[in-house]
């Protein structure tokens, strides 16, 4: 007989900041942090899952420090539920990762994605496109440690940001 337990059946997501949650200010053309988008994009995507937002902090991935790596782990750790999404800025996505890999949360999936596009631009941001696959592979990836972006899921030890091209890729492709 299986026993019910909540961690089984939500996701604890982190809001970290990053491209995802910066809205435009359109004066002064400049990208800032007010507070995070995902309440809205989860009611706007009529999603049904149960979900605990929690803002851990809101910093460009490019100013983030060790400390904030530790404040991530920490919480990913503490945390009750078994699958955890974290956003996060795309530029220091994978030492992000290979932090929470080196934790060795075995019983853990946690995934973490983010925008290349703010989604306060409207239709033209990745966001909700990488928000939703990443919710997908959260619940259906086995244990480990995961970023999603463009509608695919990588290892964390074998991704990259493509800056050329603005799309992540495997470090290790098949030649076909």
């Amino acid at each position: 007989m299986s026993v019910f337990k909540k961690e089984d059946h939500w996701i604890q997501v982190f809001v970290t900041g990053g491209t995802f949650d910066k809205d435009y200010n359109y004066i002064t053309g400049d990208l800032y942090f007010r507070s995070t988008h995902l309440p809205n994009m989860f009611k706007r995507g009529r999603s049904t899952l149960q979900v605990d937002v929690k803002t851990l902090m809101l910093v460009d991935s490019l100013e983030m420090s060790d400390a904030d790596r530790e404040i991530i782990r920490f919480n990913c750790e503490k945390s009750p539920s078994k699958n955890i999404l974290i956003t996060h800025g795309t530029d220091r996505m994978v030492e992000t990762a290979k932090v929470l890999a080196e934790a060795k949360l075995e019983d853990k999936t946690i995934v973490l994605t983010g925008a290349m596009i703010p989604y306060a631009f409207g239709n033209s941001s990745d966001g909700f496109f990488n928000l939703g696959s990443a919710l997908s592979f959260a619940q259906c990836k086995k244990p480990g440690v995961y970023i999603s972006m463009n509608g695919r899921c990588f290892d964390w030890d074998n991704v990259k940001k493509n800056r050329r091209t603005g799309f992540f890729e495997e470090l290790d492709t098949p030649n076909y």
